[in-house]
């Protein structure tokens, strides 16, 4: 049985850690290069850096940041935030990233996924989906969710799924930064409808909440941020539990 993965999300604003609640209120939250070493020696699977307004100050993801990652971490780590273009993605794997996530610059021009794909191989292509429900569905966002989209969660994890990306990083908005559970019931339905991992994000506030996610939202990995800035929850701690509930994890030693 594959084991699943808890994944530290480090969001990015001028060199610094900031986290808020449904993506605004922002707060500092401390150096993105020595929170991640501190998260890799407790023994996160994974971390992912997003430069939160990259996109909408039209700016690129700093690769000197990503240098810094790379020679300060032995850990697998993914780099999204105004990805656009091929040399974009080829300028940050060359400063070390593993993954590159991207969202907007997907949802404007769907062949991007491809020629990445082509380009990098899907293994690193991660398509990073900011979903709100309106009405009775789930509507993509762009922007850092502050552009609403008429796409549709589902079908556009399908669609990029067929283009090539290899892995989904879904993030609930109605549930970021609330602590109050993860989007299950969303998460499921695209987990069962995709062959590729889905990573779940938006909403870890206790260790049920991953407990749920991995069994009622059958997900593939889980990502937080607030409550491992903020020392609520141990990733050790954290492990060691769901391992309790029977949840195949990777632990550390």
């Amino acid at each position: 049985m594959l084991t699943k993965r808890i994944i530290p999300c480090l969001d990015i604003k001028e060199g610094r850690t900031v986290k808020g609640v449904n993506f605004v209120e922002l707060r500092d939250a401390g150096d993105p290069v020595e929170l991640g070493k501190v998260y890799a020696e407790q023994g996160a699977d994974e971390l992912v850096f997003l430069d939160i307004t990259a996109t909408v100050e039209k700016r690129k993801t700093l690769a000197q940041l990503v240098k810094r990652v790379a020679e300060q971490l032995n850990l697998p780590f993914t780099v999204g935030g105004g990805i656009s273009t091929i040399e974009d993605v080829s300028v940050l794997l060359n400063a070390g990233a593993d993954k590159i996530s991207i969202n907007s610059s997907a949802v404007y021009r769907p062949e991007l996924v491809d020629e990445l794909a082509k380009e990098f191989g899907s293994q690193c292509v991660v398509v990073a989906i900011d979903s709100k429900q309106m009405n009775d569905t789930h509507l993509v966002h762009t922007h850092g969710g502050r552009t609403p989209t008429e796409i549709e969660t589902i079908p556009w994890a399908k669609e990029v799924q067929e283009r090539g990306a290899g892995e989904i990083l879904l993030t609930s908005m109605d549930h970021d930064g609330t602590k109050a559970g993860f989007a299950n019931h969303l998460t499921s339905i695209l987990s069962e409808s995709l062959s590729i991992p889905v990573i779940a994000s938006g909403g870890a506030g206790a260790m049920e909440h991953f407990v749920d996610v991995f069994n009622e939202g059958k997900a593939d990995a889980a990502l937080a941020a607030s409550i491992f800035h903020y020392k609520e929850i141990g990733i050790p701690e954290l492990k060691s539990y769901l391992r309790d509930q029977g949840i195949p994890m990777r632990i550390f030693h």
